[in-house]
């Protein structure tokens, strides 16, 4: 029988990296160390090894699993929203506006991409 082969996203890896990793609630961790907490954990256990750890944990303690894995959660997302680029230096900038090319002085369109 071949392996069941599973996609998981970026965000549920992270959360499950932070959840088996040995970093605390507690420890109040910055960005920087919730990020390294999720590399160590993931070159520790692998994708594979921190899901099958996280089904293990939610098996044997649900209660306290579920407790963790939103923390996880929500750590994770704080973490690496942090770092993301701010694309939009306006923040007042209509997201659906979009700019075409300029067409020659005397020449209209009456829609996109045909001139008239």
């Amino acid at each position: 029988m071949w392996p069941a082969k599973y996609s998981v996203s970026i965000r549920t890896l992270r959360a499950d990296a932070l959840f088996v990793s040995a970093l605390q609630r507690s420890d109040e961790p910055s960005a920087d160390q919730v990020q390294q907490a999720i590399i160590a954990a993931v070159r520790t256990f692998g994708r594979a090894g921190c899901a099958e750890r996280v089904a293990q944990e939610f098996g044997d303690h649900s209660e306290t699993a579920v407790i963790r894995m939103r923390w996880a959660r929500a750590v994770t997302h704080e973490a690496f929203t942090e770092t993301a680029p701010d694309l939009d230096p306006r923040p007042d900038a209509d997201p659906l506006l979009v700019v075409g090319p300029r067409l020659p002085a005397g020449e209209t369109s009456d829609s996109p991409g045909r001139a008239a």
